[in-house]
């Protein structure tokens, strides 16, 4: 008979296959084998199967064995493999020709960039230039010439030097040569090589003194690091702490109003929106029915980029009405601040007050208003009733009587109240700038890093990304806030950016951008280019915001 190894059977040492061997013969021919009144005579190669039951420790396996061999009367011979012909017969093939094995890559040639053959090639090179850098030469004299014959005061300085094999050390460590060419490839090996991974400055720095050392090492390692394309553009992109730039403070109640849309909310029970409000006409009506009507025509609006609010219809309605809006930047909510806090507001009031089912709650939108205006602004110090009223309107009936103002003691309050609002708006405003942040600035024609977080690319996963897009050039500063920079055509997104999107580019001859194709936006994803006509150019300063 004849077996092969299979599973785990395969995984057994040496002394447990020969004796399965064994157990498998005998449970073939158990019939004829077990209990017999003659031992039966077993024949094997390996000689330490003889003492296999005068062991004194096994395993679970071998106590397994033990009782299925306690019914078999055997014994066991060792008989070496050349006087055993015809079991191996069963095991080996008549034409058996022993071909020798083709080499095979196991692993690809990038592993070893850092062997020590590159090693040695580096060695090499800095031992020939050695002896031309100038600012080693006393060095180098003392050492291999002077050394007994030198000052205390010079043996003191270069006592930490040593000279061996023709080269220099300090500390340990190999002192390499005032060469670039020598520097720029150890930076490659322990910086842009697979096994170093592109690390940051302290972790490139240590990785090259383990067994380098050169004056300004850090600064080398730093500037390298800092002008790495590939670092620039995959590292996390960190916001900078940006100072802020509040709106300008409006002359009188509604001359400035800004507004968004909330959306995601359930069909509600209550009273029904029109369906058209979420188009630029629908926009236009609730403008006529909840401002125009009560406050007048604004000079100015602010909104985000949305298209219901660029659209040609409201461009050419504001144009007709002499209204001139403003759109936050590209990517960057927070210019339109004021509506989103007051949108958070509304989310917060309406969660708190809304059915399980959430479907109730268009009726809780004029308590919501009400609830908002009735309640002072820390800017302002002043409730929106006070602003626009003069007082703050009754909220419960209360019994304290109270005496009715005449008309021209009415007109001075509210032109009181206003004033008092402008000045703590003012102080809000000076206070927002003076407590954090700078400003960068970019020249016309430089090249700078764009945040990527916001921008959907085609490709096969946006988790592998780069963190950063470019270089792409500056075109125009827009304002202190907003820069115009110059896109590929593939990138269809706004080119007006925030400042704190950009960030600086670091360049240098020894690490030039590699040239890949043009990032490429998903379509239908935020790829609308906007008419640059849509921010006012009659103030730059505020048309960022």
């Amino acid at each position: 008979m004849s077996k092969s190894f299979s599973g785990t059977k395969a995984n057994y040492d040496t002394h447990d296959k020969e004796l399965l061997a064994i157990i498998k013969a005998l449970e073939e021919w158990r019939i004829f084998l077990e209990a017999t009144n003659k031992p039966v005579q077993v024949f094997t190669n390996h000689h330490n199967l003889k003492y296999w039951m005068q062991a004194r420790t096994f395993n679970r396996r071998h106590a397994r064995w033990r009782v299925f061999l306690s019914d078999f009367n055997f014994e066991i011979h060792y008989r070496p493999g050349k006087q055993s012909g015809k079991p191996d017969a069963l095991s080996r093939r008549s034409n058996y020709v022993d071909i020798p094995l083709e080499p095979e890559v196991m692993l690809p040639a990038e592993v070893f960039a850092n062997t020590s053959e590159e090693e040695v090639e580096i060695v090499t090179e800095i031992c020939s230039k050695l002896r031309e850098d100038p600012s080693l030469e006393p060095i180098i004299k003392f050492l291999t010439k002077d050394a007994d014959n030198a000052p205390p005061t010079i043996r003191k300085a270069y006592q930490d030097y040593d000279w061996e094999e023709d080269l220099l050390w300090y500390r340990g460590k190999l002192v390499v040569p005032d060469s670039e060419p020598i520097k720029e490839r150890l930076m490659r090996e322990f910086h842009n090589s697979p096994l170093a991974g592109h690390p940051g400055q302290q972790r490139t720095l240590e990785l090259v003194s383990r067994t380098y050392w050169w004056p300004g090492m850090k600064s080398s390692a730093k500037e390298w690091v800092e002008c790495c394309p590939v670092c620039q553009a995959n590292q996390q992109a960190h916001a900078p702490v940006i100072a802020l730039k509040p709106l300008e403070v409006p002359p009188f109640p509604f001359h400035t109003i800004s507004y968004d849309f909330i959306t995601g909310f359930p069909k509600s029970n209550g009273p029904q929106r029109n369906p058209s409000e979420g188009t630029a006409k629908g926009l236009a009506d609730l403008f006529v029915s909840h401002v125009w009507k009560l406050h007048g025509l604004p000079i100015r609006t602010i909104s985000d980029r949305g298209t219901t609010f660029t659209g040609k219809f409201l461009r050419a309605l504001y144009q007709r009405l002499g209204i001139k809006p403003l759109f936050s930047s590209a990517y960057h909510p927070e210019s339109d601040g004021q509506t989103e806090r007051v949108n958070q507001f509304i989310k917060f009031y309406l969660r708190s007050y809304v059915t399980a089912d959430h479907l109730d709650w268009s009726t809780w939108l004029p308590l919501a208003e009400y609830a908002y205006n009735n309640a002072k602004h820390a800017s302002t110090g002043k409730t929106p009733f006070e602003l626009v009223y003069g007082k703050n309107l009754v909220m419960n009936p209360s019994n304290v009587p109270s005496n009715v103002p005449e008309a021209d003691q009415l007109a001075d309050t509210l032109a009181n109240e206003w004033k008092e609002a402008k000045s703590a708006l003012r102080m809000s405003k000076e206070k927002m700038v003076r407590d954090k942040g700078t400003i960068p600035t970019y020249s016309i024609g430089k090249k700078v890093w764009l945040n990527g977080k916001n921008v959907e690319l085609r490709t096969n996963s946006n988790k592998l990304d780069p963190k950063r897009l470019g270089p792409f050039e500056v075109l125009e500063k827009i304002s202190s806030h907003a820069y115009c920079l110059k896109l590929p055509e593939t990138l269809k997104i706004h080119n007006v950016f925030y400042v704190g999107l950009l960030s600086k580019v670091h360049e240098s001859p020894s690490q030039p951008f590699p040239e890949r194709p043009p990032p490429e936006t998903i379509e239908g994803k935020k790829n609308t280019r906007w008419n640059r006509s849509l921010t006012p150019r009659g103030n730059k300063e505020s048309g960022s915001t």
